[in-house]
């Protein structure tokens, strides 16, 4: 299709041509003779291919081929009729099913290793707990030796320290007796650790 087109350095006349689905050619004349050729081609990998054909000032013919890498079809098959025809090769699916199969693989070893973090954390929680606990039981009044695998029960006094003590809270009457508070019922383990039960 041509147009008139003002522009006394390029030419007075634009016509434009869609060849295809990936081609595009606009050329430019002065006085009805061609004065330069631009071509877009949108090449199989998605490239931009722009090929310029003219003539310099003194009469010269040029050709310029330049390739633009960023790639413009974002679509990975062919989106009208006319356009390239983009098919798979061997290679290309070889590499996508290997690179599936390794998003797989390595996305089901870090799900377990998250997994085996979370579990390893809890742990620590629960040490970290006993330890705290171990350390008040341990710094509470205790008059008698406490065994291996027994239930005890741990209660505040008045003064805010910790007493160990045999009696459960059900045992004196539903209360915490003569102290001012239950804290926890415990069982002392074989690595002299306590554990709230």
């Amino acid at each position: 299709m041509a147009q008139a087109f003002e522009n006394p350095l390029l030419g007075n006349e634009v016509i434009a041509e869609i060849n295809n689905g990936s081609c595009l050619t606009v050329q430019f004349n002065k006085d009805n003779k061609e004065v330069l050729k631009v071509v877009h081609e949108i090449l199989a990998n998605g490239f931009l291919k722009v090929t310029q054909y003219g003539f310099k000032e003194n009469g010269e013919a040029f050709k310029n081929i330049e390739i633009y890498h960023k790639q413009l079809s974002v679509l990975p098959y062919a989106s009208s009729a006319g356009s390239v025809a983009i098919r798979p090769t061997k290679e290309g699916i070889i590499k996508h099913k290997a690179l599936s199969a390794m998003e797989d693989q390595t996305n089901m070893q870090l799900n377990q290793i998250k997994e085996q973090i979370e579990l390893l954390a809890r742990q620590a929680q629960e040490i970290k707990k006993r330890k705290e606990l171990s350390l008040m039981i341990y710094e509470a009044k205790i008059t008698f030796k406490p065994q291996i695998g027994q239930i005890y029960h741990v209660y505040e006094k008045t003064d805010g320290s910790h007493v160990l003590s045999l009696v459960a809270p059900s045992e004196w009457g539903g209360g915490s007796g003569p102290f001012a508070g239950f804290v926890a019922t415990v069982k002392l383990l074989a690595d002299h650790t306590w554990i709230e039960v």
